[in-house]
């Protein structure tokens, strides 16, 4: 783990919902790792047939092999048209967090248990 990457974030993580038949969700550190998993699991994978010219291959090749993680996802999406939902940093619940003392006391203090004027 680099000094840069999810030991700064403690309890915290980087997700992504990628929409095929079925959806894919993969789970990082942090979103450094997130951009770099779903380039190497999702992008590098495409079939060059798939793709919609030799210019667009060239492109994607070029961004992975540059390590433009980003510019690679983004430009795989505009070409495939398959939607990913990511999710760079999110709070990992624990019980320790989320004890169920705590959660019986919070859910009564939720709208679904205020009176309401009938």
């Amino acid at each position: 783990m680099s000094a840069t990457h999810g030991a700064t974030r403690p309890g915290r993580v980087a997700f992504a919902v990628v929409h095929h038949d079925p959806p894919e969700v993969f789970i990082a550190e942090d979103e450094h790792v997130l951009s770099r998993l779903i380039a190497l699991r999702v992008v590098a994978p495409t079939h060059p047939e798939a793709l919609p010219s030799t210019a667009a291959v060239a492109e994607l090749r070029e961004c992975l092999l540059e390590e433009r993680w980003a510019d690679a996802i983004f430009s795989w999406v505009e070409m495939s048209g398959v939607v990913i939902d990511a999710y760079p940093d999110e709070v990992v619940w624990t019980e320790e967090a989320l004890d169920a003392e705590r959660a019986a006391l919070e859910v009564r203090m939720t709208p679904l248990f205020r009176d309401t004027d009938e």
